[in-house]
């Protein structure tokens, strides 16, 4: 951690060139003497970064930041404040602190947060902004968390966020080749601690995590703006009852919710195309939540495969609502006929053809009011439904 970075008329020298072209900047040289023109491009381009993942940091003066990749690896600021509110007590050790995000939300819901980090310039980063942002409830640690462990008692949650990244085998997809090993310490956890909170890649398969783990109490997938951003395991020292998965979207205007028990017997119903139809959103998708879809909200599916689903009255569902304009068979002809200007946005769920191949056949570019879904229904038949966006509010 170079602190002539922090002084005043450099951190103003970055505030300035946030929109120079880095490339032309670095070919300038720095005009510091104490500090180089590719740490000034490092801090450019991770403050950049921060603008819309982390914005609070991005309008704090003075904030330190790291290298591109410790940015782009943490949490966002939404989810943070997310994983903080199902959190409370007097202790948490967030034992892979990385840039302290989480930690730093944490401390809002928690009386005393231990951020733990073996980086040493990453933990230096984080104690200084810290500082920066006034929080005054939070101890780091430069050390391996799994060994701080040892010297106390007493914690109410435990948080970790493993590293997807292994020397040996690159990018990982199982926790248990994540660092630190959760799978493999996690008596040592549950020694210390009754509650334990894990965030994990939004690309590791569910059931592989459940298996690893033990004492599974709550799964939360988490998207924003249709895009699964987190996964979250909730551990509650011998828990044995039902895992409850919760689903969120969280979006510019509003959030949407489902929620449902894994493994529940839930048989969904099947219809052919309705006079609305219905996407789930990735949260959903993610959670697998597709037989329980159809049983909550009293919906049909158009085929088990498919997950798409039908009604013939309006309902606020979480995902995408369109109204249905046409039903019709995979005929290149009479597609043509019913998208005269060749302009249609396209989806494919449970479809032998890719939304590349259906557009070189059809010859239909993208954009336009229109919605073409290209799916299987309930009699396994190929079929397309045409439809425009729902804006109209359901009848409560």
């Amino acid at each position: 951690m170079n602190l002539s970075i922090l002084n005043t008329e450099v951190q103003e020298f970055i505030t300035s060139n946030l929109k120079t072209d880095i490339t032309k900047l670095v070919l300038k040289g720095s005009p510091f003497e104490n500090v180089t023109i590719q740490e000034l491009a490092e801090q450019i381009t991770s403050k950049n970064k921060c603008k819309l993942k982390l914005p609070n940091w991005f309008s704090t003066k003075n904030i330190y930041y790291p290298n591109k990749l410790n940015i782009e690896q943490t949490s966002s600021e939404i989810t943070a404040k997310y994983k903080a509110n199902l959190v409370s007590g007097e202790l948490l050790v967030d034992i892979t602190g990385g840039f302290g995000i989480d930690t730093y939300y944490f401390s809002k819901n928690i009386k005393n947060v231990t951020h733990c980090e073996i980086n040493e310039n990453l933990s230096n980063i984080v104690t200084h902004n810290l500082k920066e942002l006034n929080t005054k409830n939070v101890q780091t640690y430069l050390g391996d968390g799994l060994e701080l462990l040892n010297n106390i008692d007493a914690i109410d949650w435990i948080y970790t966020d493993p590293s997807r990244r292994n020397d040996k085998k690159g990018k990982v997809f199982l926790l248990a080749d994540c660092l630190p090993n959760i799978p493999k310490n996690i008596d040592l956890l549950f020694e210390k601690t009754s509650n334990i909170l894990i965030k994990v890649s939004p690309l590791l398969d569910i059931s592989s995590a459940i298996s690893e783990l033990k004492f599974v109490k709550e799964i939360h997938t988490i998207a924003i703006n249709n895009e699964v951003k987190e996964l979250l395991f909730i551990l509650e020292k011998n828990y044995n009852s039902t895992i409850k998965v919760k689903t969120v979207n969280i979006g510019k205007t509003n959030n949407q919710h489902f929620d449902f028990t894994l493994n529940e017997q839930s048989t969904a119903t099947y219809s052919l195309p309705k006079k609305y139809l219905y996407e789930p959103n990735a949260a959903i998708l993610k959670a697998g939540a597709f037989e329980q879809v159809s049983k909550q909200l009293k919906i049909d599916k158009l085929q088990q495969n498919s997950h798409l689903y039908t009604s013939e009255k309006l309902i606020d569902f979480p995902g995408r609502s369109f109204e249905v304009q046409h039903c019709i068979s995979y005929d290149k002809k009479l597609i043509n006929k019913l998208i005269p200007n060749k302009k249609a946005n396209i989806t494919t769920r449970n479809f032998p053809q890719t939304v590349n191949e259906i557009r070189k056949k059809t010859k239909i570019k993208d954009g336009g009011n229109l919605y073409l879904f290209f799916t299987t229904d309930c009699n396994n038949k190929h079929i397309v439904v045409i439809c425009k966006k729902q804006t109209k509010t359901p009848n409560k």
